[in-house]
């Protein structure tokens, strides 16, 4: 098996620390799928299983990637050579069929009605292979090579990724080097499409981080447009009140109680806009779920944090026109009008 020569070569790359190949690797834009029939769940008449995503893989695949087993074991060559009927499911898929992974290993599945039923020897952690903002599909991985699968006698992926795990990918030496022990192995095989996990990663956010970013500028500007708002009206009431303030200060009020007292005046009206802010927001992020991943549209920690600042910046601006009316000369004060 000619892939088995090339994984042995970029093993011995100097910085590779695991190396595998698979019809796809998450996020890639590639994808196959087809029925998966399921040994102990019987249908209804007329009625087809779900879809399922398709990988064929190498042993160490999962390794390579850094995703777990969470059950069972993962595929081994002498699997592969001797195309024994074995197969891992995604955790996702076991939950669905069995409600753990536990429950998934022994269980049996195949494609066709023609096919052998194969066993599930092992449960992979899910991974988002349409994108971290799009959930984990059910998925089954098989052997790169199987006997009686989908109808044919014999299945031989003979398109593959390889998939290098290395401090040194991405860069263009290490890249050369890659090329250099695939074509010392066959120099007629073409490499296309190299790219980090991480290329791939930002790919498939770029949509979503566009719209963030353009969400958070205008936040800002929100934020900011607040801020000015707020100093502008405690600046002005200070300057409609400077008589008042005299008179105070005259009768003998400290500038920390003159302070307070307009600061209290910013900050109810930052209470009241703080108020109407989360009743708004807890409406429109619900709209906003779909570009959101693990994060809650209503989650608590976040609500608070930005509050908490929204908060602690409008104290700020009220403060500062607050202190500079505390400083009146009430001489001045009363002289003004």
């Amino acid at each position: 098996m000619i892939s088995k020569e090339i994984l042995n070569k970029m093993a011995a790359i100097p910085g590779v620390s695991s190396v595998s190949f698979s019809s796809e690797v998450p996020m890639d834009g590639y994808d196959s799928n087809d029925l998966l029939y399921a040994q102990d769940h019987v249908l209804g008449e007329g009625e087809l299983p779900p879809i399922r995503r398709f990988k064929f893989i190498s042993p160490g695949f999962f390794r390579t990637l850094g995703t777990r087993l969470v059950a069972g074991r993962d595929l081994t060559w002498t699997d592969t050579y001797e195309k024994r009927p074995v197969a891992i499911v995604s955790e996702a898929f076991a939950r669905e069929y069995w409600h753990n992974a536990n429950g998934a290993l022994g269980k049996k599945i195949r494609v066709a009605s023609t096919d052998d039923w194969r066993e599930i020897v092992g449960v992979a952690q899910d991974m988002h292979d349409d994108g971290v903002d799009q959930p984990a599909p059910g998925a089954v991985y098989w052997p790169a090579m199987l006997s009686n699968f989908e109808g044919q006698k014999q299945e031989l992926r003979r398109g593959v990724a390889f998939v290098i795990r290395s401090p040194r990918a991405g860069s263009q030496a290490f890249m050369k080097e890659v090329q250099e022990q695939v074509w010392s192995i066959n120099p007629g095989v073409p490499l296309a499409d190299p790219s980090t996990l991480g290329e791939l990663y930002t790919k498939s956010m770029a949509r979503t981080s566009f719209t963030l970013v353009m969400l958070c500028v205008a936040g800002a500007m929100a934020l900011l447009l607040g801020i000015v708002g707020i100093y502008g009206v405690i600046s002005y009431s200070v300057s409609q009140r400077t008589r008042e303030i005299g008179i105070r200060m005259a009768l003998g009020a400290q500038r920390d109680e003159l302070t307070a007292l307009f600061v209290r005046q910013g900050m109810w009206l930052t209470g009241i806009g703080a108020a109407c802010g989360l009743t708004v927001a807890f409406v429109t992020m619900r709209l906003m779920s779909s570009i959101l991943f693990n994060v809650s549209p209503v989650d608590p920690i976040t609500y608070v944090a930005i509050t908490a600042g929204v908060v602690a910046t409008a104290y700020l601006a009220c403060y500062l026109p607050s202190r500079r009316a505390a400083t009146v000369n009430p001489v001045n004060a009363l002289r003004s009008e």
